[in-house]
């Protein structure tokens, strides 16, 4: 593992053997020494310890004029987006609103072609004449085995398909997200937006998190730096778009990971069926989407998806892990049940990205999360 990280040029930095959680001095030095070795402006950093927010800390600056990057910041949540609308969606499971394995075409009205193509969802109308989107459910879009690939226009032509069998082998697709959405707000009657301000946001008292744009949110607000250094301002989104819309600090993250750690908001078996290993993955990197199959002696051992995240089996028993990322964002949610532990990176440079393995592993030990499979290959669009 270390021999592929070193080979596609993850760095290395301090130690990945330590017996407990380090403390905020630690933390900040690991994330410092991330910053200058890649060159990375901004960067945020929270510890979840025993489901308890151990330390939350912010470096760097938030745009070109240099004003600093605070803990309040507002930054993309990026794809970390679909491991929140996860928990909702959990939320709603648990309450007996959602069934994860009913058919998706049960949710509504008229055969799912026939809304045709929307501008705020998405291409159905092209999946006229392929019925297999009858055999899709909610848990086979949790666990990215729709057949689509990550959004429409990836297609040569543009065209919406499904490209396997439903629920047949793991692809990322935030199309798939996308028509879960769809389903609860056409065929459920509720507002997504709403439904997570409620249920998510507002339990965990994440007042800078929102699901839309703000004009409050100008006041502190992280633009990005793309890889070759230029500055991406931050885009104001004006949809609710569960594959990647939320807007977030990472104080709020700190809050939500602690609090989803410990179980708040979730029945313990709505809990655990998010986390369990659904479907293993069967690809050596999770980029470019819709890879060859592995033979199954060179697969990922222990590697599967969860519903919304990535489940792992390390060193230190079972984990689970969701990132995102766009030309000027990376962030990650990495966990590992034992100990209630997390870490949660918000960098607004795209370049701190490289350093994530070595400082995830710095800070909670050797997890034994599949880098290589995350960051193997990096890809223009991935949210």
């Amino acid at each position: 593992m270390r021999k592929a990280m070193l080979a596609m040029g993850l760095l290395t930095l301090g130690s990945t053997a330590l017996a407990k959680t380090p403390d905020a001095t630690r933390v900040a030095a690991l994330a410092k020494e991330a910053m200058a070795s890649t060159g990375a402006r901004g960067l945020a950093v929270a510890v979840i310890d025993d489901g308890k927010v151990a330390s939350v800390q912010a470096f760097g600056e938030r745009n070109a004029k240099g004003e600093p990057l605070t803990v309040d910041t507002i930054m993309y949540g990026a794809s970390l987006t679909k491991a929140v609308f996860a928990y909702t969606l959990m939320q709603l499971a648990g309450e007996g609103k959602v069934s994860l394995d009913r058919p998706i075409g049960e949710y509504f009205a008229k055969p799912l072609p026939e809304y045709g193509n929307l501008d705020a969802y998405g291409n159905w109308a092209d999946l006229a004449g392929d019925e297999r989107w009858r055999q899709i459910t909610p848990r086979i879009l949790l666990t990215h085995s729709s057949g689509f690939r990550n959004f429409s226009w990836d297609e040569p032509d543009q065209k919406l398909r499904i490209n396997f069998a439903p629920g047949s082998r793991y692809s990322y697709s935030g199309e798939g997200i996308i028509l879960l959405q769809f389903a609860l707000e056409q065929g459920l009657r509720l507002r997504l937006g709403h439904e997570m301000q409620r249920r998510v946001f507002n339990r965990f008292g994440m007042s800078n998190t929102s699901m839309m744009w703000r004009p409050d949110f100008a006041r502190n607000l992280a633009d990005g730096w793309k890889a070759d250094g230029t500055v991406e301002p931050h885009d104001e989104r004006s949809k609710v778009r569960a594959a990647g819309s939320m807007d977030t600090s990472i104080a709020d993250l700190a809050k939500f990971a602690a609090g989803f750690m410990r179980g708040d908001g979730l029945k313990p078996s709505s809990r655990a069926e998010m986390l369990k290993p659904q479907l293993p993955i069967t690809t050596r990197s999770q980029f470019p989407v819709m890879q060859p199959e592995l033979a199954p002696s060179e697969r990922w051992e222990g590697l599967a998806a969860g519903l919304g995240v990535i489940s792992f089996s390390g060193p230190q028993g079972r984990g689970f892990f969701k990132g995102g990322h766009n030309d000027s964002t990376a962030n990650i949610w990495a966990c590992v049940e034992r100990g209630r532990r997390c870490v949660v990176l918000l960098a607004n440079d795209v370049r701190a990205e490289t350093a994530f393995p070595a400082l995830v592993d710095g800070i909670l030990g050797d997890t034994g999360l599949p880098w290589h499979w995350e960051y193997g290959t990096q890809a223009a669009k991935r949210n």
